[in-house]
This record gives structure tokens, sequence and C-alpha cells, in this order.
């Protein structure tokens, strides 16, 4: 070939590679404001799926391997202090960091109820592709489809109001499949999220859970409204003998898998969220009718054979509640293969054998708090006073016993503690609008996390361990010859210093009396021969390690108020309501209401426990001998204590609220205060004829609008790192 035929060529090709150019600079621009609407994210070589299940698990597509994987792993809440979960306030940076712990702690799958804001999907993809270039495994998801749980207070009824719950709930799906894959635009909507969603994760979806744990009523209302509509025959699921409810599931879920099998060419397992209150088993020993009144049984939703992904049953199992755990024979009868009682494993070895699908424990948790709400009678695995070690054993035996059931998988509850949960037996004591704001060690729903989010920007303003040098830059409140009394706080405590060169910690009695508000309390504490220069609304009794508690005035007390007064629950005392008694109540918390247990035709009274108890520790996470519950501690003639908000009847002490007088209200409301006043009285050897006068001095703490807080990882985290490790 020539030199001019070789330039013919060469220009030829220049201007082929102008015109490619070009074309391709004109489609870009043609196409610049449908950008989302074009991402296409499915490679035609690839599968149509890329987790599917078998009976009994599930199975991820890796390297064009179908691989076998018992899903370990967390749910991951929408709430973080000082913001609601509406508020989707979690950043980019926090969830990074996240999946970095969630990661390390050999953990392989997450769980979120609803849609997140971008940053979650940003953080989410960012991270696995850094873990898969490092050959490190990625974290999977599972996503769940939320329903607007005030329609269902409201409408009762998944087909009422012309179908809104079923049509509010298919655009929720439509919208959810479009962020996974990146490709949706969210307008702002207070109280969920918005923005742009252009990280495509869906590579990452295990599966989806759609909807929530089921109110009995609701299911009911539904099948009884509806008789008509119970058979569904879709293009992936049917129904056979179903109920108006099933029958709603099944065409909610079959038009997410249809949603993203015509848009994204993708399917992904699904479940239907579900829990022991709605399970398909029977449950004739559990005390309260409404805990097991129907059934929502996702046997009866089929799949045809174009769905390739396959179904999968979810259930949230906690060991304490329903009462089931603790009264149904066959199940406190059963042993594990160590020979101890295991109600828990004999529930999950019976909810596998009903189902033909594999069974993923979606949530269990035993929350690490210092107020309780519940019990598990043959177990001890209750809903809260569980200190943060206990918590990891509780947690890694469920697991263990999740996986010994040959189950799926579990997911513990929770990820990170939410200050803004509220739980039944107390939750008239705060104020809804601002439980975010500060920590109430009280409400177990706030402490289920392995991640806590403690008060402090870097660290806790005092630690309950014998180490005073928190306290050297701080004033005494109250100082004499013998005595000096300390007082701080911060978002979760008030804190104590008593330095008393006279005070022997394991013979005599130290008082501390409180004046919270004005026109009550008592004068004095005549048990203790003590006059106080101030009305004291409670009082601080430390004596020794086993005898120390916080206790109430009579008048004050809520418990009495809300359960003798207001709802007949236990026997009144008029001396109680009576201002100036002279009488300081425990502090209690209710426990269960009367019940009757069927078959053994058992009565079991309304029950109570002592929450003002004080429990003698080291309350700092960094020395070995940490107990989270620890609330006093005596070293070195030092005497160091720390008091929840809410056993003081503080409401909220970001805004100084606490509960007005009861009686003069006639029911629980709030009184804004200045401050607490407080005093000091050592009583020698027990003895109570020598008569002091206890000079009382006030303490005023600063408001604030934002909380501060700092992340720690607890030693349930460590435990079921280790755990993990060892279940494949």
């Amino acid at each position: 070939m020539n030199f001019r035929s070789d330039k013919f060529f060469l220009r030829l090709f220049m201007l082929i590679i102008l015109l490619f150019i070009s074309l391709s600079v004109i489609f870009i621009l043609l196409n610049k404001n449908n950008k989302l609407e074009n991402v296409s994210t499915v490679n035609k070589n690839t599968s149509e799926y890329i987790s599917k299940v078998d009976k009994d698990s599930f199975y991820v597509l890796e390297s064009g391997i179908w691989k076998k994987m018992f899903i370990k792993g967390v749910n991951l809440g929408a709430g973080k202090p000082g913001a609601f979960p509406g508020e989707v306030a979690i950043t980019y940076d926090e969830y990074y960091r996240w999946f970095g712990y969630i990661s390390e702690m050999n953990a392989n799958t997450i769980r979120v109820y609803t849609i997140q804001r971008p940053q979650f999907y940003n953080a989410l993809k960012d991270f696995n592709q850094a873990a898969e270039k490092n050959g490190k495994k990625p974290i999977y998801m599972i996503h769940g489809v939320w329903i607007n749980e005030t329609d269902i207070a409201t409408i009762d009824d998944a087909y009422g109001n012309n179908d809104k719950i079923m049509n509010d709930m298919i655009a929720t799906v439509n919208d959810t499949i479009d962020i996974v894959h990146g490709n949706h635009y969210l307008p702002v909507n207070k109280g969920y999220a918005d923005g742009t969603y252009t990280s495509d994760i869906s590579q990452y979806v295990m599966g989806w859970i759609v909807g929530i744990e089921w109110d009995p009523s609701f299911v009911v209302s539904t099948n009884e409204n509806n008789p008509e509509r119970n058979h569904y025959d879709g293009k992936y699921l049917f129904t056979a003998d179903a109920s108006p409810f099933e029958s709603f599931l099944s065409e909610v879920g079959d038009s997410l898998i249809d949603y993203e099998m015509t848009k994204y060419k993708l399917q992904s397992p699904i479940a239907f969220s579900n829990w022991v209150t709605t399970d398909p088993l029977a449950h004739p020993n559990e005390p309260y009718k409404n805990e097991d009144l129907v059934e929502v049984n996702v046997e009866h939703i089929k799949w045809h054979d174009s769905y390739k992904a396959g179904m999968f049953a979810s259930y949230h199992v906690y060991p304490y509640y329903p009462d089931t755990f603790s009264y149904q024979t066959d199940y406190i009868n059963y042993k594990d293969q160590n020979g101890d009682a295991d109600p828990y494993l004999a529930y999950l070895e019976e909810i596998k054998k009903f189902h033909s699908m594999p069974v993923l424990i979606s949530e269990f948790g035993i929350p690490a708090s210092r107020g309780k709400a519940h019990e598990n009678k043959i177990t001890g695995f209750n809903q809260g006073f569980i200190d943060e070690s206990t918590q990891g054993d509780m947690l890694l035996k469920m697991m263990n016993d999740i996986h010994f059931a040959n189950l799926a998988g579990g997911l513990v509850f929770s990820w990170q503690d939410e200050w803004f949960k509220r739980t039944w037996n107390n939750n008239d004591l705060d104020l809804p609008d601002s439980r975010p704001f500060w920590l109430n060690a009280q409400t177990n729903e706030q402490h289920f996390g392995l991640l806590a989010l403690d008060p402090g920007a870097e660290k806790s303003i005092s630690y309950i361990d014998g180490e005073t040098d928190e306290w050297r830059m701080d004033k005494p409140l109250y100082a004499d010859d013998q005595t000096k009394l300390y007082v701080k706080s911060d978002e979760g405590y008030v804190y104590l210093m008593i330095d008393a060169s006279n005070y022997d910690f394991d013979k005599d009695t130290l008082l501390i009396p409180i004046d919270t508000i004005d026109g009550q309390g008592n004068s004095g504490y005549p048990q203790y021969g003590t006059t106080f220069s101030k009305d004291a609304d409670f009082v601080i009794k430390i004596h020794g390690r086993d005898d120390s508690r916080i206790l109430v005035d009579a008048y004050y007390d809520n418990y009495y108020f809300r359960y003798a007064v207001q709802t007949n629950l236990i026997d009144t005392k008029p001396s109680f309501q009576q201002k100036n008694s002279g009488i300081f109540n425990p502090i209690m918390l209710a426990l269960n209401k009367n019940l009757v247990v069927p078959q053994q035709k058992l009565t079991v009274p309304f029950t109570g426990y002592e929450t003002g108890q004080l429990k003698f520790g080291i309350s700092n996470p960094e020395i070995p001998d940490y107990n989270s519950l620890s609330d006093f501690y005596f070293h070195n003639g030092k005497l160091e204590i720390k008091i929840p908000w809410q056993l003081l009847n503080v409401m909220d002490p970001s805004a100084k609220y606490v509960i007005d007088d009861m009686y003069a209200r006639g029911k629980i409301s709030k009184l804004k205060v200045n401050g607490f006043s407080f005093g000091v009285a050592n009583i020698k050897g027990g003895r109570t004829n020598d008569t002091q006068n206890v000079k009382m001095t006030e303490y005023d703490w600063k408001e604030w609008e934002q909380p501060t807080f700092h992340e720690r990882l607890k030693p349930s985290y460590y435990i079921l790192q280790k755990g993990f490790l060892g279940i494949n």
C-alpha cells in the first residue's frame, strides 16, 4: 500500500472517530434530563437473580458460583441522639464507620426497615466496593418495606378506604426498588427520607421483608370485612386456602417481584414480616387472648415457576414475650443439648418444622438497660436489667439455638442504642417530643444496641470507678469540716461524689435528701432521726453493698399513683396521699398486669419490682471489673453515685421538666423547675436516736437543645464477634 493510500485511510479513521465522539455528545445532551430513568444495572450475561433460597437456606452468587450462606447480622435503625428516626439524621461517615464495625464483628448481613436517605446507600456501596477490592466479603442487605401505622390505626382494614393501605404500600415498593437500583428521586417530605438516589446496591440485596409486626385486630378486621378477597393469582405469587389478609400480602409481594423484574430484570427472595403473636402455631397456655388471636400463615402464599429466587419466612422472636415462653408446657419442659431448659429453642424447632421454606429470625434481642419491663420465668432472659456482658452471652446463646435448629439465620436487634424509644411501663413518665434529647436508663427499649451512644462528646463526665480525678476541678456543693458533697449531671444521669472523713462504709448509713419540687416533700426522715432544711422528695440511702437504694416521698410515688389511685391494681393506703407524711417508699416499676394461664388456670397477680435498689460496682467500661448496671462505688474514703434522671421523676432534663403534683392535677403532667437541692447526713453505726438537721443546697444545671454523645462498642459486641466466627 502506498503512502497516499495510507494517508487516505488515516483521514477516514479520524473522521469516524470524530463522528463517534459527536454522536456520543449528542446522546448525552439529549438524555441529560432523563439520566435517572435510563440507568441500567443488569448485564445481559448475568443471572436474573443473585440470591436465592431452597427449603432451608439462603444462597448468594459469588464469581458465578452459588454459595450457601447462614445469615448472621444486625438490624440497623434510623435513630440517633438528638433526632427522631423520621429525620433520618445519620451521616455518611457514621454509616461507613458502622459498616466497618459490623464487618469486623464477623456479621454478613444488615437489615433496614424502610427507605433511608441517600447517604446510607452511598456508604454501603462505597464500603462494599472497597472491601471487595481488598479481597474481603461485602455486607449484604435485607431491605424492608414499611407500612403506614397511622393508617392501620385509623382505617383498620388492609382493603379499607378503597385499598388505600395496599396502594400506598405498592407505591412504597416501587420507590424502594428504584432506590436500591440507584435510580430515583424523593422530594422533601417531613418525617421521611428524601434526596437523589444514584448508588446502585442491588447486587448486595439478599432479600425483602414486607410489612411490620401485624396488630392482630388489624388482621382480624381485614379478614372479617373482606371474605370475598381470599384468593389472589398473580404473575409470580398466588394463594391457596388463604385468608383475605394473606391474599393482601400476596398481592403486594407479587407487585414487588413484578416491578423489579419488569424494570431491572432482577429478582430476590421475599418474606412477609411476622412475629409470635400472629404466627401459625397454637399457644394454648398464652395468658393474653390477643397474643394468639389470629394467624398469618405464609404457607398459603405460593409462587409460580417464573419466580426463581423463592420465598422465606421472617419472624421476630424474643425470649421474654409473649408469655408463651414462660408458661407453654411443652416449651418450658424442653431441654437443649446441654440439658438446660430452653423454651426459645423449642419454639424455633416447632416453627422450623411447620414451614416448607427457610425461616429467618429477623429480630431477636436482649436490652442491656437498667429498667426492666418483662421477665422470662424459666431462663432469666429478661426484657431489661441485664448487664452488657450478659447481653452478649444471651444473644450468642440465641444465635446458636437458631443455628442448631437449622434455621436460615438471625439478625440481632439492634446495632445501635436509640434514645427516642419508649417502654409500656414508664412511657407516661416522660415527654414524647423530647425523648431523643436525653438518655433514659430506665427505658429498656433504648438499650438493645451493640453500639452504645453514651452522653458526652468524647467520654462521660464521670465514671463510677473509685477514681475521682474528674472531680478535681469541681467545687463542692456542700462542705463542712468532715464532709464534702459534689454534684454534676449530663444527658443521662445525676452524679454525686461524697468525701467524708468520718464515714465507715460498712457500718454507717449515709442519707442524701433531694428536694426536686416546691410545695411537697417530707421535712424529715423520722426513722433515722433527721430533719431537712428543705422538704425532701427523695432520699438516697447508702448502707453497705447490699442495702442501698433511692426512696421517694410516698406522696410523690408515681407507681402508687398510677396503680392504686388511677387503676386500682394495688391496695390503696390513705397515708401515702398526705403531704409530709414522713414516709419514703421504694421506687417500683411494673412487670405485668393480672393474668390467668389458661390450661393451668393459674392466676398471676399484678407484679412489680424495686427499680430503685442500687447496685454496687464499677461503671467505667475501660476497667476489667466493669458492670454496666453499677450505680455506686466506694474506694479510698470516697463514695460515687449515679442516678438516672427518671428515678427522680424527671420528665425531660434538657428543659428541666419534672412530674408535677399528681394529686393536685389529677394526672401525671409536667412542671418546670429551676434546680434540685441536695444534702448529706451520716448516721453513725446505724443509730437512729441522734437528731440531725441536714442542710440542703441547690444544684442548678444548664438546659440543652442538642445532646452530646459518643460511640462505644459494648462488651456484647466483642462476645458476638468471637461467637459469630464459629457459626457458619
